[in-house]
């Protein structure tokens, strides 16, 4: 499938609108993974290039480090999807998102948390200012 030219704003949109969908169909109280497999669904379904559990490259003085980092859902290789079902989004989710957008070199990053009364209540949006 070729990738959009959709910018990373554009993208967030879509993206939110999606989750928004998942949420009203689904509800809060399940696990991440459930939300990943319908959020997956919910965005090929617009068409968009999406991977689920990408590897993220992790070097350490020159060498690459085997740690197992991976992203939740990558949205056109321009926008990290990071999912969570739980009580609220600390700091440590923001770092967490942040860190990995540093190492992908991506500009823009969403924390999506599905165990919320209102999706809207659940996003954050995180931006990597290169």
């Amino acid at each position: 499938m070729a990738m959009s030219t959709f910018s990373e704003n554009t993208l967030s949109k879509k993206i939110i609108g999606a989750a928004i969908e998942v949420h009203r169909e689904l509800g809060p109280g399940l696990l991440e993974s459930v939300y990943e497999a319908a959020l997956f669904q919910e965005l090929t379904s617009l068409d968009l290039f999406v991977q689920r559990q990408v590897p993220i490259k992790t070097m350490y003085k020159g060498t690459q480090l085997d740690v197992g980092f991976r992203l939740d859902l990558l949205i056109e290789e321009k926008v990290i999807l990071e999912l969570k079902a739980i009580e609220s989004i600390s700091d440590i989710h923001l770092a967490q998102v942040l860190t990995y957008m540093k190492l992908s070199k991506l500009k823009l990053g969403l924390i999506l948390n599905f165990n919320v009364k209102l999706m809207k209540n659940g996003i954050k949006r995180v931006v990597n200012n290169l």
